[in-house]
């Protein structure tokens, strides 16, 4: 098992074809004794039924897709992180990168399933009876605003030097506020990402933090939790929104499946 980033999304990839127009569009893999609800869905126009193809001690969950149907759509990627994540929920799963797409059944052993058996098989025991969750924390402009000015005597300089003049003339003052607000944020984002990592490192087992996607991200962390410590996980997540207050937002995704974790595909 080893850290990657989120699942890709390829801009429209299409499927490789297989004999019949018809291809294996695999999700994860997992136990080979895991039961398939008759009524799971996954991509597709309309969406495919899952499957599972076993080898060995482990399967792969997959779905058929027409070959002449590219694949890359938001309702795709909604279909392929709903199963993993629902699948998560009751049994150890790999995931495997948005797109992932064979040829045909056999393709889906003989290339994936038994070249990797030992592999997947080793990870899943790793993984089972564990989740992922995702806690993104974004700064209040207004307060992160006036906690900058509070804090750089040259922000507050600037600050008052435009005050009142037109833009075309304190173009280089405000390209500088600008650059010293970013600078600001991001110290602060390094110490409450660190913050959010030690806050909950008594109850989970891996932490990773992810790159900022938003200008003012305060923290971007997935973890590894045990389920038999989500309980311990949620009030420690209320503590932080208590503490942090109208300061930062703090949003939880999760549970899900452990795209931060593990690589396999």
């Amino acid at each position: 098992m080893s850290s990657s980033t989120e699942t890709s999304r390829p801009a429209r990839a299409a499927a490789p074809k297989g004999d019949d127009g018809i291809a294996c569009y695999v999700y994860g893999i997992v136990p080979e004794d895991v039961d398939i609800s008759p009524d799971a869905v996954g991509v597709g126009d309309p969406p495919g039924r899952v499957r599972l193809i076993r080898h060995g001690r482990i399967g792969a969950l997959v779905s058929d897709v027409a070959v002449d149907r590219p694949l890359g759509r938001a309702e795709d990627l909604v279909g392929h992180e709903a199963l993993l994540d629902g699948a998560a929920a009751e049994v150890p799963v790999l995931p495997l990168r948005f797109g992932a797409v064979l040829t045909s059944p056999e393709a889906v052993v003989g290339e994936l399933l038994e070249p990797h058996h030992d592999e997947f098989a080793a990870a899943l025991k790793e993984v089972e009876g564990h989740v992922q969750y995702v806690v993104r924390a974004t700064y209040a402009e207004k307060w992160v605003l006036r906690e900058i000015l509070a804090e750089n005597p040259e922000v507050r300089r600037l600050r008052d030097r435009i005050r009142g003049r037109p833009e075309d003339v304190t173009r280089d003052e405000r390209i500088r506020i600008g650059e010293l607000i970013t600078q600001a944020i991001a110290v602060k984002r390094e110490a409450d990402t660190q913050t959010v990592v030690d806050c909950f490192a008594p109850c989970t087992v891996a932490a990773v933090i992810r790159d900022a996607t938003h200008e003012r991200d305060a923290a971007n962390v997935a973890f590894m939790v045990r389920m038999d410590q989500e309980a311990d996980f949620e009030m420690v997540l209320g503590e932080l929104r208590r503490e942090w207050a109208d300061r930062i937002d703090v949003r939880v995704l999760g549970p899900m499946a452990m795209y931060d974790f593990v690589t396999s595909g």
